[in-house]
């Protein structure tokens, strides 16, 4: 069996509840696989990384919505437009949503190969040329598809900016305005759903293996990362 890591969080840690007994904890291991092997979904094909609850509370499926992000820090709410995109097209759909943060940029790694529950560690990078970066990403596409212990974000501090593409293989923009996301969004057929709801807002299972924390290790040293770039949370 594939080493599983559960989650149980919605996509926003404030809005996060934690069941007292998992429903996945309680099925076979037989019944457990089964439920694993299945990725698609009417029309939506999900990643490797992740897997909906048992009883599909939430079932997958391909939109976007607008929400807002709480920036403690700022004490402002942070405009967000959240997207789940198909296997198919999720990758490519992310590499486009890059091009409107210009031509450098900063990255962000989060990983949780080495923590429990919901720990994880962010490595950064500064001032990097986005050609440079894509070109190393299209390298690690299978890792940043279908390893639930990755995630990536993209930033341009000078126009306060993000785009993440998270461990769920979410899409998610940060900031205003957000329209050249929505545009590009809409263009690959991805619908705008107000009343969407993601696999994240229920049970869900994570998938990693050993060979995906060795690829990270490696995209890690590809972007120019070291320990003392890395935050523990």
């Amino acid at each position: 069996m594939r080493f599983l890591k559960k989650f149980f969080t919605s996509v926003f840690e404030e809005r996060a509840t934690t069941p007292s007994v998992s429903e996945l904890e309680q099925l076979s291991e037989q019944q457990l696989e089964e439920h694993l092997d299945v990725s698609r979904y009417g029309d939506f094909t999900l990643t490797n990384a992740i897997r909906p609850s048992f009883d599909l509370k939430i079932t997958p499926a391909q939109g976007y919505r607008h929400d807002a992000y709480n920036d403690v820090e700022s004490q402002s709410d942070v405009p967000v437009v959240m997207a789940s995109a198909s296997q198919e097209i999720v990758f490519e759909l992310f590499m486009e949503m890059l091009d409107p943060l210009g031509h450098v940029v900063d990255v962000v790694l989060e990983t949780s190969h080495h923590h429990q529950g919901s720990g994880h560690a962010d490595l950064y990078r500064e001032h990097i040329d986005a050609p440079v970066l894509k070109s190393i990403l299209w390298d690690y596409e299978d890792l940043l598809i279908n390893d639930g212990c990755t995630g990536i974000a993209v930033l341009n501090p000078g126009i306060s900016q993000e785009i993440q593409f998270d461990e769920h293989k979410l899409l998610i923009a940060y900031g205003e305005p957000l329209s050249a996301f929505e545009q590009i969004l809409e263009d690959q057929n991805v619908p705008r759903m107000d009343r969407m709801k993601f696999i994240t807002e229920a049970e869900h299972v994570h998938s990693s293996s050993d060979q995906f924390g060795q690829q990270f290790d490696e995209l890690r040293l590809r972007l120019g990362m070291d320990a003392e770039t890395l935050c523990t949370y």
